[in-house]
């Protein structure tokens, strides 16, 4: 018999039990010709053909994913924690740029006691006083403050546009990963069915000396096994719709989510398209922009300080009605350290180039992903059109060739099997190529923002 090595640890063994059943269904129905007690326990299995979609019968509606995705953007917390720190970040310039507080006091000066009002009537030196004093930055100052403040907000808003993709390429990912479990689980729990008929089969032949016990044996083993892959199959759908309540922000014991049939989505961008994009569109590239931008500003304002502060200040002091009032006013100003001032501008200059490379960093880095998508989704598209257009049609014209040979004997057990496990082994590496597909498609849209259908 031709052994089949699967892809992946996991879903490997679930395709290799998942064939051999349907192997084991068709050729029982095919080759053996059962006495009148057989025929009353089966009736003749057929094999799926290479469309077999879905879970089979389901209780709950498949979801589309642009249902969920419109949801998550409704209701996902780290997207909503985002937006509001962005949201919390605009009022910053505005504080930043606005004048320094303006201070008003209140003077009582007293003559010959420390009693309040002492010496107000018959001296002229006892008086009550009001005044007020603003501190007046040198002109520039406060709207380079309110500049940096604004890029830090522009960088926040990026921040939380980058948050909102990854959530909804962490969804589409679990999407699709779901959507391929339950279309194989659903043949898996059809062959078990079947597997139960060829059982009975195997069991019937063998008790009117047909058939052998190591027929009997085997068929047992692979029901058992079958069994233990479902099993497999039902704790990471579990835990994909875990996966997916959570970022639904959906109690963990709501309805699970049933995935839609997955189809080809054909990528219409040509790799310079999509490379172009990434310095227009995506968000940690343009947070990174913002940064430089605020550095930039930073450096600037790191010259401003260098440049005096001012204050200003009147007060209005009145006496006893027989003396005069006296009227007081002041200009200060406040001189700069420079030795801390030059500090302070070599750290803004350091900052700004840090910014710079960091920005350099991160573009490369998305260039790099951008290019290995791209190069990941055009080779899916032309292994799908293989599997479509070639090795499936192929595999099943040649199964069922062989199964006119042997039926007319003129081709053994072993190959007609082969035949058969081929079919099926490419349908089912077809559905996990569009899965694969799909995601890096995923991973494309949040890395340059392309929307596709």
């Amino acid at each position: 018999m031709k052994t089949f090595i699967p892809y992946r640890p996991l879903t490997g063994r679930l395709i290799t039990f998942a064939i051999s059943t349907f192997a084991a269904v068709v050729l029982g129905a095919l080759v053996f010709r059962p006495t009148q007690a057989m025929a009353q326990q089966s009736n003749a299995p057929q094999r799926p053909g290479p469309e077999v979609q879905g879970r089979g019968p389901v209780s709950a509606p498949a979801i589309r994913i642009g249902d969920l995705v419109k949801e998550a953007e409704r209701s996902n917390p780290e997207i909503a924690a985002a937006y509001h720190g962005w949201q919390a970040a605009t009022n910053v310039p505005k504080q930043a740029a606005a004048f320094p507080e303006t201070q008003v006091s209140v003077q009582q000066f007293s003559v010959g006691s420390p009693r309040p009002f002492a010496g107000f009537s018959n001296s002229d030196f006892a008086y009550i006083g009001i005044g007020a004093s603003q501190d007046l930055p040198w002109p520039g100052k406060r709207g380079l403050r309110g500049k940096v403040a604004e890029l830090e907000a522009s960088s926040l808003r990026e921040d939380s546009e980058a948050v909102r993709r990854r959530v909804i390429e962490a969804l589409k990912l679990a999407y699709f990963r779901l959507a391929y479990v339950q279309q194989t689980l659903g043949i898996l729990q059809r062959n078990d069915e079947l597997l139960n008929q060829i059982q009975q089969i195997v069991e019937a032949r063998y008790r009117v000396g047909q058939g052998n016990q190591q027929d009997v044996l085997r068929a047992q083993l692979q029901h058992t096994k079958i069994l233990e892959v479902i099993a497999t199959n039902r704790q990471e759908e579990g835990q994909l719709q875990a996966q997916l309540k959570q970022i639904l922000n959906r109690p963990q014991t709501s309805p699970d989510i049933v995935a839609g049939p997955l189809t080809p989505t054909f990528l219409l961008y040509t790799d310079a398209q999509l490379l172009e994009r990434v310095r227009d569109q995506n968000p940690d590239v343009r947070a990174r922009q913002q940064l430089v931008q605020r550095q930039e500003a930073q450096v600037e304002l790191a010259h401003k300080d260098f440049r005096p502060d001012f204050m200003t200040s009147y007060v209005y002091q009145h006496t006893a009605s027989q003396f005069r009032d006296y009227y007081m006013a002041t200009f200060g100003i406040r001189l700069p350290n420079r030795g801390r001032q030059k500090a302070e501008l070599a750290e803004a200059v350091e900052n700004r180039e840090r910014a710079k490379r960091e920005r350099e960093v991160e573009l490369q880095r998305v260039l790099s992903e951008v290019q290995q998508q791209y190069v990941l989704v055009r080779t899916s598209e032309e292994r799908l059109n293989i599997y479509k257009g070639g090795l499936i049609p192929q595999a099943d014209a040649t199964f069922r060739a062989g199964m006119a040979a042997y039926q007319a004997n003129r081709q053994d057990f072993e190959t007609l099997l082969g035949n058969f496990l081929d079919v099926l082994n490419l349908d089912l590496d077809y559905r996990r190529e569009l899965a694969e597909h799909e995601s890096a498609l995923a991973r494309l849209e949040r890395l340059t923002g392309v929307t596709l259908p």
